[in-house]
């Protein structure tokens, strides 16, 4: 899915009737950034890039440092929707591609159905990526009163259309209707790239980057740029309508970045190991934060273990739902965690297992084993410029906001199924330096037998292969629910 960035901005908003009373329940604004690197952003202490709206939300609010989504796209927007792990919902390997018949399951109970059930509507702009072969499994049909944006992978913000094998097609959908007028070619602000162009952004926003030299870099910078100022016209928004001070506002990746030309991209997550669709920390753990008039305590770094499939509980908690109806998540309520500064009550996560690559990695509190991980994209990688963009702790306002590291290592440690699994400490160890399996066994063996207990509640894949048959030339040029 060859996108640098782009926004699925999704908006539950408190009934009108009772938004404007003092004690009703807070207006919740998700937004969701694509393929966003982990030093993509200034608060993480990166000078190349600046965000000056991420970075003001941000160090007013919570900053997620110990923060960790899913590797690529459409499992952590599946593990955001339902509070549960990917292995759960049939949706642990890869992405749902344009013309693949399949989606997360109907019997799903997604996070908009229940905050309408407390009262909420709820409206979804951007990208959706949990399938649309049939319309029962588009935005709409699972609790979205409002739909605008696109039900594939990745598009063209251009011409809004997605080119894949079986066709190229519009792919812009106002609830289930495609988008034909000039109109709407003008509403979305945030650039992001295509198959064919994967690096897209504003002319007059790339000139700003002049100083960086590699183009891709600099395009990538300018994409960024803009996010960033979309994210302020949000907030800007919110104030003019008189909503902001009875809001929760949360903004988070959906998996690590794909640097150095991986899927055609130029992102970074330095100086954590890894990319995009990797176990390594460069590709699960988010660059994300919480921003609330409403939380007592804020301006601060939190350490607090943290998962996407958290959200869930925690804004049903929010809206005064009981959390204990919640019965199938695998997410927890941070609420507590996150107004108070108590600690979290979460000690591990399961990273992913994939039955169709074997790799597998679970988090279990400072502990991190990686199980069958390939070698592929198994580096560190700093962004062209790196050296010159005077990366510094003083990029971040706040104390521990940034993760610093010393040289890597010449030989860095694998674990392959040959050499087998490997431990980290990656509270002492975030950029995966050290490899202590075999200094702790004890631990990797509880580790192990732990991810076997998980593999006995995983359901199987629910990948099928592609269809010609939603080929768009059969629809009028659109990507269309084709099984209906």
């Amino acid at each position: 899915m060859h996108l640098p960035r782009f926004l699925s901005l999704v908006v539950l908003l408190s009934s009108a009737s009772t938004a404007i009373q003092q004690n009703s329940k807070p207006n919740i604004i998700f937004i969701l950034a694509d393929d966003l690197g982990w030093d993509d952003v200034s608060f993480h202490g990166s000078k190349q890039i600046p965000t000056p709206n991420l970075d003001g939300l941000a160090n007013s609010g919570i900053i997620l440092n110990n923060y960790y989504v899913q590797s690529i796209c459409t499992p952590t927007r599946s593990a955001l929707m339902t509070g549960r792990y990917p292995i759960h919902t049939g949706l642990q390997h890869d992405v749902i591609l344009a013309s693949q018949p399949y989606g997360l399951g109907l019997d799903e109970t997604l996070m908009p159905q229940y905050l309408k059930q407390l009262g909420y509507a709820t409206h979804a702009v951007g990208k959706w990526h949990l399938g649309f072969f049939k319309t029962e499994y588009t935005p709409t049909k699972r609790g979205f009163d409002s739909f605008f944006g696109y039900w594939c992978g990745k598009k063209d913000y251009w011409d809004h259309s997605n080119n894949e094998k079986v066709g190229w097609a519009l792919d812009l959908h106002d609830n289930t209707k495609p988008v034909w007028t000039e109109w709407a070619i003008t509403v979305l602000t945030f650039h992001s790239g295509n198959y064919i162009q994967p690096l897209q952004a504003p002319p007059d926003l790339i000139k700003k980057f002049s100083n960086i030299k590699d183009e891709n870099r600099r395009i990538f910078a300018a994409t960024l740029s803009s996010l960033d100022q979309g994210v302020g016209k949000v907030l800007d928004a919110l104030k003019a309508r008189g909503l902001y001070n009875n809001s929760v506002i949360v903004f988070s990746t959906d998996n690590g970045g794909p640097a150095a030309g991986f899927d055609m991209n130029m992102a970074c997550n330095y100086p954590l190991r890894g990319v995009k669709a990797t176990l390594w920390e460069g590709g699960v753990r988010g660059a994300g934060f919480i921003h609330s008039p409403l939380l007592p305590s804020k301006a601060r770094v939190s350490m607090d273990l943290m998962h996407v499939t958290d959200w869930l509980p925690t804004f049903y908690s929010l809206a005064g739902g009981d959390v204990h109806n919640l019965t199938k998540v695998d997410g927890f309520d941070m609420w507590d965690m996150l107004s108070t500064a108590t600690d979290s009550p979460r000690v591990e996560i399961l990273h992913n297992i994939d039955p169709v690559t074997g790799e597998a990695a679970l988090r279990f509190r400072s502990w991190k084993l990686l199980v069958n991980i390939s070698t592929a994209w198994s580096g560190w990688y700093a962004p062209p410029g790196f050296e010159s963009s005077n990366h510094s702790t003083r990029g971040a306002a706040l104390k521990n906001a940034v993760v610093t590291c010393g040289k890597p290592p010449s030989s860095p440690p694998e674990c392959t199924r040959e050499l087998g699994p490997c431990l980290f400490n990656v509270e002492d160890d975030p950029c995966e330096y050290v490899n202590q399996a075999k200094s702790q066994p004890d631990i990797v063996s509880s580790m192990l037998q732990w991810l076997e207990e998980y593999r006995k509640t995983m359901v199987p894949p629910r990948n099928t292969p592609s269809d010609p048959r939603a080929n768009p030339r059969n629809f009028g040029g659109v990507w269309t629910p084709w099984m209906d």
